[in-house]
């Protein structure tokens, strides 16, 4: 085992810090504002170049990064459906992406407000079809980005810390302990079952205005000048 995490890391390693931060916050922003993230999760993509983090400056700007992509993601995301509105849905892309999906994003945002964009950087599907919604909707940028910004800052802190501090583990104990690439494994599945219990309850919140009447989000007057 130890081996073959030997391998996987000095891969991950051997890319030059500059590039493999640079490439990981292109593909964060692209999961977001090109929907690449309905196929490749960003938050895989995240944890694994985290695991090449080897100082602090990479994993502060390993961070940075990742929340500058997130948030350009997401503005982009924002821009599209506030200039285009209803014809990306009726767009070939839209078709493919499924009435259902669009209509569960439509009425979470239009039921949470700004906490559906809280909550959504965290979920699968949601996080790339919400800034699309709300941009077709009533809120303005600025209220979009308030509540955008500390989900993003929080996203990217729990991604980085994890595939990092796991690596740094294995590293720090591959050589006297035997078991180090077990150790690994036992740290990133017990992190990625947390995450998915913390997603699973927020997608539950998610849904919940399934079972209720959905109510029409009121924005104060002044976050609509």
């Amino acid at each position: 085992m130890n081996e073959i995490l030997d391998g996987i890391l000095s891969f991950v390693e051997g890319v030059p810090p500059v590039l493999r931060i640079l490439i990981t916050g292109i593909f964060v922003m692209l999961e977001t504002s090109a929907l690449i993230g309905l196929i490749v999760p960003g938050d895989t993509v995240v944890l694994v170049s985290s695991t090449g983090v080897t100082s602090a400056i990479q994993f502060l700007f390993t961070i940075v990064a990742v929340v500058a992509g997130a948030l350009v993601g997401e503005s982009i995301g924002f821009w599209l459906g506030r200039i285009f509105g209803p014809k990306l849905r009726a767009s070939w892309l839209g078709r493919q992406i499924g009435e259902d999906r669009w209509d569960k994003a439509d009425r979470f945002v239009k039921r949470r407000g700004g906490i559906a964009v809280f909550i959504s950087r965290f979920l699968p599907v949601f996080h790339s079809l919400v800034p699309l919604t709300v941009g077709m909707s009533i809120m303005r940028y600025r209220t979009f980005m308030a509540w955008s910004t500390p989900a993003c800052i929080t996203w990217a802190f729990l991604y980085v810390s994890i595939g990092s501090g796991a690596a740094e583990t294995y590293r720090d104990l591959q050589t006297s302990v035997e078991s180090a690439g077990w150790i690994f494994i036992a740290i990133v599945v017990a992190s990625v079952l947390l995450i998915a219990v913390i997603k699973h309850v927020l997608h539950r919140y998610a849904q919940s205005h399934e079972a209720t009447e959905s109510i029409e989000v009121v924005i104060p007057e002044h976050e609509t000048r």
